[in-house]
């Protein structure tokens, strides 16, 4: 069953049809991002260590770990870098500029910046699943400076504005 099209700054997208994503291995023995669900909406990044056999990340330490591979993404999305909710759960392992955003124009190698905000040390080897990717389409604004803008009820009410 196909549902209706999305209309994204005049371009129309299903949120039914994949999108085709060419991927390159740059190491040996990299796999592929898989699903881990017929309906997730992010497949899963591995970590693939190059020099070492696994890695440890200590609590409140941030590491760069990379998946082995680069992408290209279609014009007109872009893919999120998220965390992986399990390890989140269990381990305090998250994603530390999350959601990471790769632009469609980005040709390296899909690198995951992770923190333990944990309590205890974290092994990671390779094959591991550390995060996930979600795809995603892009809207690019445009800018018209005003000397005034539209009044609303918010205004200016920043954080907490609401209460509690």
């Amino acid at each position: 069953m196909r549902t209706r099209p999305i209309l994204l700054g005049g371009a129309t997208l299903s949120n039914s049809e994949p999108i085709k994503v060419q991927v390159r291995r740059l190491v040996e023995g990299a796999r592929l991002p898989s699903y881990q669900s017929s309906e997730a909406a992010g497949v899963d990044l591995e970590a693939c260590l190059i020099e070492k056999e696994e890695i440890v990340i200590s609590p409140m330490e941030r590491l760069l770990v990379g998946t082995g591979l680069a992408i290209q993404i279609p014009r007109g999305y872009e893919a999120q870098i998220r965390p992986r909710s399990g390890w989140a759960l269990k381990h305090g392992i998250t994603v530390l500029n999350s959601p990471g955003t790769i632009d469609s124009d980005y040709r390296g190698e899909i690198k995951v910046l992770l923190i333990n905000l944990g309590s205890s040390p974290v092994t990671i080897r390779t094959g591991e699943r550390i995060a996930q990717l979600v795809f995603a389409p892009v809207c690019q604004a445009t800018w018209e400076e005003k000397d005034e803008l539209g009044v609303t009820k918010r205004g200016g009410g920043g954080y907490g504005h609401t209460g509690t």
